[in-house]
């Protein structure tokens, strides 16, 4: 990303600007949505339903609500500046929405990201 990916820019996302906190809740809820219960790992769905009694079609139903409004912030945050540019953040929201496997319960597969970030930190 070149002179984009800047200090200020690190220092910005850093501090959890709701654009990005928007598309982390919709990439994890449309995970648990989507995906069938798992043996290994209880998913968001799972723990909802035991933590509030209710069933997994009042979870879902409550989770499509919460992506809905997570949308509607990402869609807010892009028609105001940020402090980033646009295509930055682009990239950024891509990466996260995007993603084709499931960190968050395989987090193993974020062992070389992990690695490379301490191992060639990149300079600021």
């Amino acid at each position: 990303m070149g002179q984009m990916a800047n200090k200020s820019a690190f220092d910005w996302i850093a501090n959890d600007p709701k654009i990005v906190t928007a598309s982390t809740i919709i990439s994890r809820l449309m995970d648990d949505i989507v995906s069938p219960m798992r043996e290994h790992v209880a998913s968001a769905v799972e723990c909802y339903m035991k933590q509030h009694g209710v069933t997994e079609e009042e979870v879902r139903k409550l989770f499509r609500k919460e992506i809905s409004n997570a949308w509607k912030d990402i869609n807010q945050e892009f028609l105001k500046p940020t402090a980033v540019p646009v295509p930055l953040l682009g990239r950024i929201l891509n990466q996260e929405l995007l993603r084709k496997e499931d960190t968050y319960t395989n987090s193993y597969k974020l062992k070389d990201d992990v690695a490379s970030v301490l191992l060639n930190p990149v300079p600021l």
